[in-house]
């Protein structure tokens, strides 16, 4: 089994800066785990931040940002094909991978190996759930997946009714064919790091770096999108910023309220982070975790030393 290194967190823990600074410290390379950074021009809605990946002078490799145009709906079967893709690559020449990132559906679709295939759209199934609420759609959703004993689907990936048909769709399928027996994900062993971060941090973070990324151009980047093509929907699919600033760029919202709304659905989904992170823990995965407020230094030698004594065993 090869080795690896997994580090995770909620939004604006500090973990890209972490894993980029490990990374150029021995000669490791990044596979984000991230579900929105695999889109091109899509920068500062969904942070990728790739200043971070130059630390000291040293050009930290990254993998799987900016390899889908805006408008696709990537998923977490093709993230496990490109994930492997990568993964080999890097470890046949002898490199050790670092994924990092915060999409818990993502990074446990490889640590747990699941095995997954692709879903066909099911024109009856969308027609029978046409009209139907978000909150009837949640509550069907929730009958599969524990019918299936599913781990898939939270709340962060179902927050319209057109990604929620979506889900549904594919549990339907799952229910029904049940894994298959052709495709199968290796058992990749890995240590994983979790960044924990004190809430009242957390949220002054998320608010700082909000207000940030408006300054900076994140609605001009939204504008774009759509001169460019995207219809205001396609982008509202992607959640969070590009939600609620296409809203305010159509005219919905005003930006007083776009600010107000989107900072708290940020807030909210660093909290399903979380949950999610916890829940792995109980699945069986062993997170050590790293208080964010030490020193960067401090954190890479903590790493290194937790990373050490875990390949030790």
């Amino acid at each position: 089994m090869q080795e690896m290194i997994t580090i995770l967190g909620p939004t604006a823990s500090g973990k890209t800066s972490l894993a980029t600074a490990f990374a150029a410290e021995v000669g490791a390379e990044i596979i984000s785990a991230d579900s929105r950074q695999v889109y091109r021009r899509m920068d500062i809605g969904t942070g990728k931040d790739l200043a971070d990946y130059c630390v000291g002078g040293i050009n930290v490799p990254y993998h799987l940002i900016d390899i889908a145009e805006p408008g696709t709906k990537y998923n977490v079967f093709e993230y496990q094909k490109d994930f492997l893709s990568a993964y080999t690559d890097i470890t046949n020449r002898g490199v050790l991978p670092v994924m990092c990132g915060g999409t818990g559906l993502y990074i446990e679709a490889v640590l747990k190996g699941y095995c997954l295939q692709p879903v066909p759209e099911n024109k009856e199934l969308r027609q029978s759930l046409e009209g139907k609420s978000l909150a009837e759609l949640t509550e069907i959703l929730a009958n599969l997946k524990r019918d299936n004993g599913s781990a898939m689907h939270n709340k962060t990936d179902v927050d319209t009714a057109k990604r929620a048909i979506r889900a549904i769709e594919i549990e339907e399928y799952y229910k029904t064919h049940g894994p298959s027996r052709e495709l199968s994900f290796p058992k990749i062993n890995s240590v994983i790091i979790g960044v924990d971060i004190d809430r009242e941090e957390r949220r002054r973070r998320i608010t700082d770096r909000l207000k940030q990324r408006l300054d900076n151009g994140m609605v001009d980047e939204v504008r774009t999108l759509l001169a460019d093509g995207l219809s205001p929907e396609a982008l509202i699919y992607y959640g969070l910023e590009y939600k609620f600033i296409t809203e305010y760029v159509i005219g919905k919202t005003s930006y007083e309220e776009m600010f107000r709304s989107l900072e708290i659905a940020i807030h909210q989904f660093a909290k399903r982070q979380m949950t999610w992170f916890r829940g792995m823990e109980r699945r069986g995965c062993k997170i050590h975790w790293i208080d964010a407020m030490l020193p960067l230094h401090d954190k890479v030698e903590l790493v290194k030393g937790i990373y050490a004594k875990e390949t030790r065993k």
